[in-house]
């Protein structure tokens, strides 16, 4: 299906992921304004979209206590929620990684209507295991990052 549809998961332009998302009535609340837990879904939607770019897919991390599985989670975030967007408005959100390394990476991102930023987010996630422990990012995993990670 990603095939026939590349643009679904946004692009890579330089070292930077962006994602397109139009808002929907179900995005907003009561004002008329998006939501403020949903930036954080745009955010969650584009670190997949990022990761799966790269070409790490959840569903190849699926969680089996037997087999070593593991997944990503978010251990802190750190938020600004500087205007609001609107129904039927389009906004780009930008994701840049800027450390990995063990298990744990560090990632900028942003939402915009053209040249006016309405969130920003510090966000660190983390690789664990099904136990909840720490797990290294593997050979690949650290290929992957270190095209968009200075040395």
């Amino acid at each position: 299906m990603n095939d026939d549809w590349p643009e679904l998961g946004g692009k890579i332009t330089g070292n930077c992921h962006i994602l397109p998302i139009r808002i929907y009535y179900e995005d907003t609340d009561f004002s008329g304004f998006v939501y403020h837990a949903n930036y954080l879904k745009f955010c969650e939607r584009a670190r997949s979209d990022f990761l799966r770019a790269l070409g790490i897919h959840h569903h190849e991390l699926h969680w089996h206590e037997t087999d070593g599985s593991s997944g990503f989670v978010v251990r802190k975030m750190n938020c600004d929620f500087l205007r609001p967007a609107r129904i039927d408005d389009v906004v780009v959100v930008k994701t840049s990684l800027k450390t990995a390394r063990g298990a744990r990476m560090e990632i900028d991102q942003s939402i915009w209507i053209d040249d006016i930023c309405l969130f920003k987010a510090d966000v660190t996630a983390a690789l664990i295991d099904a136990s909840g422990r720490p797990k290294r990012f593997s050979a690949s995993m650290l290929k992957a990052f270190s095209k968009f990670t200075a040395p």
